[in-house]
């Protein structure tokens, strides 16, 4: 069951990031856009963890208060249906951020 999940929200990421580079960090699978830290994610016991940054978290502060949070991290719990229409949206908010943040400032 697990492993299921894991690979749809790598397809998520995948799918929303073609171009991001995928790595581990933190001892997870770890995924880059434009040399930024995009998002992180990792299967446990009970739950997936899945770690957006702070911002990608603060942005969607209302959809994710039904969920345990840390700062950056927000917790699925395996006993409930995973939010991939949500996770589909907070990565294609980082993906966008991070394209966002690499262009030039203006004089």
């Amino acid at each position: 069951m697990v492993q299921t999940i894991l690979k749809e929200i790598r397809g998520i990421i995948l799918r929303q990031a073609p171009d991001a580079v995928e790595s581990m960090a933190y001892g997870m699978p770890a995924y880059k856009t434009h040399g930024k830290p995009l998002v992180y994610f990792a299967g446990y016991k009970h739950h997936i963890g899945f770690y957006a940054t702070p911002t990608g978290h603060e942005s969607f502060i209302e959809a994710l208060s039904i969920y345990k949070q840390g700062k950056g991290s927000v917790q699925f719990p395996l006993d409930r249906e995973i939010p991939y229409g949500l996770i589909t949206d907070m990565v294609r908010f980082r993906v966008e951020e991070n394209k966002q943040s690499t262009k030039p400032k203006a004089p």
